[in-house]
């Protein structure tokens, strides 16, 4: 099991947080924890993220030491959540304006522009959690070949539905925003509609496979 460590976040908030690696068996775990915890009345919100687990507390200044040792407990103690999955389908066109960093990558990675786009595209990446904006999904599964730093300077903006490498995660943004990710391509779909129920095309456990269109430039 990897350790964790527990520590208040602001004034209401306390976090668990895993030691590296990152894993789709903690993510599970982590799942599972945030879905006991919804439960509990001394708590209102549960946020999971990469590796870590945010709880939101009702009564901070009486729960929050005892909700540390607490934490460190559930954690010991939390079974992994499957939640339902589904698999979905990304189109992407790769390279050209679409995305502009394709031969950065490929160069940082020692291969062809066309190799990146084929292992971008060979792998089922799982939505590990749903942050920095509203509908934003973090992926497990980035071939390790393609890791690449983000930009030094990043964009003032970067288009809607642009597909992105960070380090070692790849992901998708659903609205224009200022970022520093490699683009590599980008997709029509719609991630996040305020107007949906729910709001976000992708939840956590989903399963996603990126298909490049036909008119992708490599």
């Amino acid at each position: 099991m990897q350790r964790a460590r527990c520590y208040l976040l602001g004034e209401r908030a306390v976090v668990l947080e895993l030691e590296p690696p990152v894993s789709l068996e903690s993510q599970q775990r982590i799942w599972g924890l945030s879905e006991r915890l919804k439960s509990y009345p001394q708590v209102t919100e549960t946020i999971p993220g990469m590796n870590n687990l945010t709880v939101v507390l009702a009564d901070p200044q009486n729960t929050a030491l005892d909700a540390i040792e607490r934490l460190q407990r559930w954690w010991e103690e939390s079974e992994s959540l499957l939640p339902e999955s589904r698999q979905i389908d990304i189109p992407v066109l790769y390279g050209g304006a679409a995305g502009p960093d394709l031969d950065t990558v490929a160069q940082h990675s020692q291969l062809s522009a066309r190799d990146v786009v084929e292992l971008h595209a060979s792998t089922l990446y799982v939505v590990y959690f749903i942050g920095f904006q509203p509908g934003f999904p973090y992926l497990g599964g980035l071939d390790s070949r393609l890791h690449t730093p983000r930009r030094a300077e990043p964009r003032v903006r970067v288009p809607a539905g642009s597909v992105g490498i960070g380090g070692s995660q790849t992901g998708i943004y659903p609205l224009a925003t200022p970022g520093g990710w490699q683009l590599i391509g980008r997709s029509d779909i719609t991630l996040f509609n305020p107007l949906n129920q729910p709001p976000t095309l992708l939840r956590p456990g989903d399963s996603i496979r990126f298909i490049p269109s036909k008119e992708g430039v490599c």
